[in-house]
């Protein structure tokens, strides 16, 4: 029998429900932000990945799948979204003068990395960019924003690591010193081959041995330069203003090389060693590495598997709104005639084509999470009348045939429909 490849997995129905659940909530509130949602092909150059994510990134190097097309052209299965919106806005024509663009997204990543707990080679991710104004207001209102998802979706104990990565007038003083501090010390082999190629991507080590000595490495904030800490402070006075908590972070650095002020993280510690719920910042200069008009932007993405596993415990929800039990063959054909008139209604309703028992169908309307249950048998074909069930209380009444379908659609009507 074949099996899903290592690091890919099957969304059944219970887990797509709750994923679509979540969806609509994202949805929603990135809706009254002005954020519309735009969809990218999962397929794209390699060299737009390479050129944005930075050809030294383990992203680039490691994990991309990236393949040679019958054509003859290097592609590569999207790692992440934002080169790949940027790219669509710059062909569409969005960002040239009409102002702030604001544009999401959810669909599907590929990486090549060991599969963890919410985190698979394919994965699924949500996202927002904001494209062309340099305003520190902006990456505050988006910060607030993420807020405002956490509390759509009832995710608790999380906190928000703020900071601010610098820029190119100031950063590379700060690499150059990181460089420095990281000679001579006893860091694990990944670590040492960043300290050459991406210095930055150090601090974001997860092992414990690098944790112990990274964490008396020098600070960003000792770098900035005058205009990002003026921006940083803006950042700040605004957040201070919208009411929204955050913890500075001087170490915290995003791990593409496209980032530069403000950078932020949400975590949920008790997610363990991967435990950053969604992260993302200012990427100025990405739009002009990629060829694309240059537009200043700001973002932050986050992982859908990761994300389920962040959230409350799923309410026990009826999930259909009539099972139609036939007590015999005989009302087989008018329990298909009453399921028929309740879809057409906009009510959820199935049928057993099995022939079972009526104890064995009130099992199965259990099973399938109805709310109510319509019992037909040979008395209720007789007096042109159904007994209708609560699946919930027991309670149970008689209902005359031509007033069953109202007796049903006040009962539950709504719940389960769309």
């Amino acid at each position: 029998m074949f099996q899903t490849l290592r690091g890919m997995r099957d969304i059944l129905p219970d887990e797509a429900e709750r994923r679509r659940s979540m969806e609509a909530a994202l949805r929603g509130v990135f809706s009254r932000y002005g954020y519309r949602e735009i969809v990218t092909p999962m397929m794209e150059e390699a060299s737009l990945f390479a050129r944005g994510l930075g050809e030294g990134s383990d992203l680039v190097s490691k994990e991309m799948y990236s393949f040679e097309d019958r054509g003859g052209r290097t592609v590569t299965l999207r790692p992440e979204g934002t080169a790949s919106v940027l790219r669509a806005a710059a062909q569409a024509g969005l960002c040239q003068g009409k102002g702030l663009v604001r544009l999401c997204y959810y669909g599907p990543m590929f990486r090549y990395e060991k599969p963890q707990k919410g985190r698979m080679r394919e994965f699924y991710q949500y996202g927002v960019e904001a494209l062309g104004s340099h305003s520190p207001a902006l990456d505050a209102e988006m910060l607030e924003m993420v807020a405002r998802v956490l509390e759509a979706l009832r995710v608790e104990d999380t906190t928000l690591l703020l900071n601010s990565v610098g820029c190119a007038a100031c950063r590379p003083a700060y690499v150059k010193a990181l460089v420095k501090f990281a000679e001579g010390k006893k860091l694990c082999r990944e670590c040492l081959a960043r300290a050459g190629r991406n210095p930055l991507r150090m601090l974001d080590c997860k092992r414990g041995e690098c944790r112990d000595v990274l964490d008396g490495a020098p600070e960003i904030p000792d770098y900035w330069c005058d205009d990002c800490r003026g921006h940083f402070s803006e950042v700040r006075e605004n957040l201070d203003g919208y009411g929204v908590a955050y913890k500075l972070e001087p170490h915290l650095v995003r791990g593409l090389d496209y980032y530069v002020r403000t950078a932020f993280e949400v975590i949920q510690e008790s997610l363990g060693a991967q435990d950053a719920l969604l992260g993302g910042g200012r990427y100025d200069g990405l739009a002009k590495a990629l060829g694309c008009p240059d537009v200043p932007g700001i973002g932050f993405a986050g992982g859908v598997e990761r994300l389920l596993i962040a959230l409350p415990e799923a309410e026990k929800t009826p999930r259909l709104d009539v099972y139609v039990a036939a007590a015999g063959d005989s009302a087989l054909g008018e329990a298909l005639r009453l399921a028929r008139e309740m879809r057409a209604a906009g009510l959820s309703a199935e049928v057993d084509f099995e022939g079972r028992s009526l104890k064995a169908q009130m099992k199965e309307a259990n099973r399938l999470g109805a709310r109510r249950a319509v019992i037909l048998g040979e008395d209720e074909l007789k007096n042109r009348a159904a007994t209708l069930k609560d699946m919930e209380t027991g309670e149970q009444r008689s209902v005359a045939r031509d007033e069953l379908l109202d007796a049903v659609g006040r009962s539950g009507k709504g719940k389960n429909s769309s």
